[in-house]
């Protein structure tokens, strides 16, 4: 039996994406993809007395780790030096207002040139890709599409000293508790000689390498793939593919399995079975007329969800326990899809291929918080409002649309907002 996962991979603290991520998925974690290096700039006056306080801080942490068992030349090498970095809480704090609908995420995550460069990537790993694929039952262009979704094949995977990154937020961030954990990660990596201070270098919330590890997750399945007595993420490509390959393994993906497959559904379906925790059999699903787009058979993905990510005028997609696996790889729908739609891709299979709703305009979070209010207020109880469209405010919205007539799809439009607000 496979051993379930401890930390996941990518948690609320990663950065974001290159390509802003869909209102449902950030329920629970930004999308890694590429995060964007941002250059920093220091700033005076206040910063100026919380990087003298960041330092009377950093002296508690160091005998703190070293009751915790880091040595002191590890946290001489590690700390000695290590500065405030203003940038890194201006963008922990940091929300935006506006996301992009799914179709404008995935246009970016799975563009052509993202194909074609994973593609080429794959020829010039090949080797590396199937020996991997071989050791843990996870196909080449899966690892790739992680790859290329998580730091575009290694173009930009951040600049940031992730020791100085998780410091910073440990000393003052919203998630300080869990920046410190993984700070006391970050060492025990330095301590095992995986990497140098000057190398560990990754995103500003402290993801690391080709496929954006945070410390304690590279602790727990950080593999060396090379064979040379280190795992490095930074530059060694069949580390990065074996710790990839190793994780998702972890989590439960199964040899010989697809991530799911794009399916219609039949006329009078019930859109409130369109959630991950709804699960049947394939031919289960089958006998409630759900098809694949060619005719053949659905496959067998254990036990299946559908999905609409864009409700029922967008495409719907039947996933399985792989999907689900690269769901633990960051808990976004928006993400895995991603993935398995450039693996896909990469393997030389078609894409998604029915049409989304782009004429749709996605609502900004005051305007889900808006929605949410006003369908606690017609009595279609949703919980607090959070500007975010979790189950609950879906399962709600679909009630909201059942006494209004209209498809029962929990997907959130303008149109629908202005039909609460009369």
């Amino acid at each position: 039996m496979k051993r379930m996962l401890t930390p996941p991979l990518l948690m609320a603290l990663l950065a974001g994406c290159q390509a802003a991520p869909p209102n449902e998925a950030r329920a629970q974690t930004p999308e890694p993809a590429t995060t964007v290096a941002v250059a920093e700039t220091e700033q005076p006056g206040a910063a100026t007395a919380a990087a003298a306080n960041f330092q009377d801080w950093l002296s508690r942490f160091r005998r703190e780790a070293r009751a915790e068992g880091i040595s002191e030349a590890t946290l001489a090498r590690a700390l000695e030096g290590l500065r405030y970095r203003p940038r890194v809480i201006e963008l922990d704090r940091s929300q935006p207002e506006f996301v992009r609908p799914i179709w404008q995420y995935l246009d970016s995550a799975v563009s052509s040139t993202r194909v074609s460069t994973g593609r080429a990537r794959l020829d010039e790993h090949r080797a590396t890709a199937r020996e991997m694929e071989r050791r843990y039952g996870v196909p080449a262009e899966v690892i790739v599409a992680i790859w290329g979704i998580e730091s575009n094949y290694g173009g930009n995977f951040g600049d940031f000293s992730t020791l100085e990154a998780l410091a910073t937020l440990a000393y003052d961030g919203r998630r300080r508790d869990f920046a410190r954990s993984e700070l006391l990660a970050a060492l025990r990596i330095l301590e095992a000689g995986d990497i140098s201070p000057e190398r560990m270098i990754g995103s500003w919330a402290g993801a690391m390498g080709h496929t954006q590890f945070i410390p304690s997750s590279f602790v727990a399945y950080a593999v060396d793939g090379d064979g040379d007595g280190r795992r490095d993420v930074w530059g060694s490509i069949p580390d990065v593919m074996a710790s990839t390959a190793h994780y998702l393994d972890r989590a439960g993906w199964q040899a010989g399995e697809s991530w799911g497959v794009e399916v219609r559904l039949p006329e009078g379906f019930d859109y409130a079975r369109t959630e991950l925790d709804h699960r049947l059999s394939s031919a289960e699903w089958a006998e409630q007329g759900v098809r694949t787009l060619d005719g053949a058979p659905l496959p067998d993905v254990g036990a299946a969800s559908v999905i609409v990510p864009a409700g029922a005028e967008g495409p719907a997609f039947l996933v399985g326990r792989n999907f689900r696996a690269i769901l633990r790889y960051n808990n976004a729908t928006s993400y895995a899809l991603a993935v398995s739609a450039l693996s896909d891709e990469i393997a030389g299979r078609e894409g998604v291929v029915q049409a989304w709703p782009r004429e749709q305009q996605p609502l900004s979070r005051g305007q889900v918080r808006e929605m949410q209010r006003l369908l606690n207020a017609r009595g279609f109880a949703v919980g607090t409002p959070d500007g975010i469209m979790g189950p609950n405010t879906r399962r709600g919205l679909r009630a909201f649309q059942d006494a209004i007539g209209t498809t029962p799809d929990g997907f959130a439009t303008l149109t629908l907002l202005e039909r609460l607000r009369r």
